[in-house]
């Protein structure tokens, strides 16, 4: 009988909770869902822990609430998901709020998937609006709007993660791999 493969999930720790911070368009969503089914962690995403919460989409929160309310429930929603062991993806301004930089710096995965502006517009195209607040806000195009959300975050993100993948030109499976990677490393240390 051979010994068991050291790629079997079940035969490698990893170190959880995997946190993956960046802007909206980074693929947080995608790539977590993906990082969990691979290490057989559920999977959480903040805006809809915030939603099923509410009662309400992301949008409808800002707009009853505003930005401070819909950034309290994130709080909660991130304290919450952070205490258990999952793959969580944060909402791209979570790192705004102190409390919250704490909570994502005590997880022993975070991992800022960042790519430029230009890329993240062009992933998010048709998505301003209904789904995106910080998109619809203002007069400036969606490629001013990312800019300015960059210069405002890069370095909180920066802060939190323990790692930085560029997105740009990988597609979603190769950084999860990537990052399947990063948490079973982690958990050898």
């Amino acid at each position: 009988m051979s010994p068991p493969s050291t790629d079997s999930v079940s035969e490698v720790a990893v170190a959880t909770p995997v946190v993956l911070v960046g802007l909206m368009g980074s693929g947080k969503t995608t790539v977590g869902n993906l990082v969990a089914d691979r290490l057989g962690l559920p999977f959480a995403d903040t805006d809809h822990l915030v939603e099923v919460a509410a009662g309400r989409t992301v949008a409808e929160v800002f707009a009853y609430e505003h930005e401070a309310g819909f950034r309290a429930r994130e709080s909660a929603a991130l304290v919450a998901a952070l205490a258990r062991p999952q793959v969580v993806a944060t909402g791209g301004g979570a790192v705004l709020i102190d409390l919250n930089r704490r909570v994502i710096r005590s997880a022993p995965v975070v991992v800022w998937l960042a790519a430029p502006p230009e890329v993240l517009a062009s992933r998010l195209a048709g998505d301003a609006g209904d789904e995106r607040p910080l998109l619809a806000a203002g007069s400036a195009s969606v490629v001013e709007t990312l800019h300015r959300l960059s210069a405002e975050r890069a370095l909180f993100y920066r802060e939190v993660a323990d790692h930085v993948i560029e997105v740009a030109d990988r597609s979603p499976e190769e950084v999860a791999d990537e990052i399947v990677g990063l948490a079973r490393a982690a958990e050898r240390t």
